[in-house]
């Protein structure tokens, strides 16, 4: 389907993801009232995810979670429109960025496959401005027809595309976690999920990755990227995403040492 008729200003459908939540969904789909379309998939929400989602005028569509990269791109094809813009649940476009979306769709996205813009994410109430937390540059506006969200990796996943990508001024505003509880065991389910997945495609880990990578991690991100200029949420942002390469480390270590990494499941 062409994004639009000949001689008309391109349409843009958002696409978001959800499970269980009904306490943001509201403000991310307020966010992108200026696109001619959302589209909600949500993988089975126990709570008002769905009907607050509709509420808002979004096509919510059903889907079991079967990986953050397949149900993404099921969301994208899913669309009515060509050019798509995706987010996540806990994100929102902020004012500036909406401007420069805008700018670029009347301009009918001459050029550019895709855009990326920085992303500047919340914790614990202030936003990290330094570090390894931003700028987080990710692309997510761009034309289906010629990219989308490949490969295989359903965790940390990144969409890419054929062609030019342009940067966009603004802000995608992110509120990751509700509380440390949330990002501890949300870091710890991602170390396992990565750690399988290099386990699968034959990549192992060393002594260096076991006592190396976090150390620079933490100091790459807290001293080289002035993460200290977060103040005392710059400090423990920084531990903890050290903490996530050695927890991805030491899964993997024991994935290749045969070794069990999951509570058995009993029936």
């Amino acid at each position: 389907m062409s994004s639009s008729p000949h001689g008309q200003r391109p349409r843009i459908s958002a696409c978001i993801i959800a499970f269980n939540e009904a306490d943001r969904i509201g403000d991310c789909l307020d966010s992108l009232a200026f696109c001619d379309e959302c589209v909600v998939v949500d993988s089975g929400s126990t709570d008002a995810t769905a009907a607050i989602a509709r509420e808002k005028g979004a096509k919510v569509l059903q889907r079991n979670f079967d990986g953050y990269r397949s149900q993404k791109d099921f969301a994208v094809q899913s669309a009515a429109h060509d050019w798509v813009l995706c987010l996540d649940a806990d994100e929102r476009v902020d004012a500036t960025l909406r401007a420069s979306i805008l700018a670029a769709r009347d301009g009918g996205f001459a050029g550019p496959a895709g855009y990326r813009f920085n992303r500047l994410s919340d914790y614990f109430g202030r936003f990290l401005r330094h570090g390894n937390a931003y700028p987080d540059q990710v692309l997510r506006l761009f034309d289906r027809r010629r990219g989308g969200w490949r490969g295989q990796r359903e965790i940390h996943e990144a969409a890419s595309v054929d062609g030019a990508i342009q940067a966009l001024a603004g802000d995608l505003v992110h509120f990751p976690y509700r509380s440390l509880e949330q990002q501890l065991a949300k870091t710890q389910r991602y170390a396992l999920m990565m750690a399988q997945h290099e386990f699968a495609r034959g990549k192992r880990a060393s002594w260096a990755k076991l006592v190396v990578s976090p150390a620079w991690r933490f100091w790459r991100g807290y001293v080289f990227r002035l993460g200290f200029l977060d103040g005392w949420r710059g400090l423990v942002y920084a531990y903890v995403r050290a903490n996530y390469v050695r927890q991805k480390a030491i899964m993997l270590w024991l994935l290749q040492h045969g070794q069990p990494v999951e509570t058995p499941r009993r029936d």
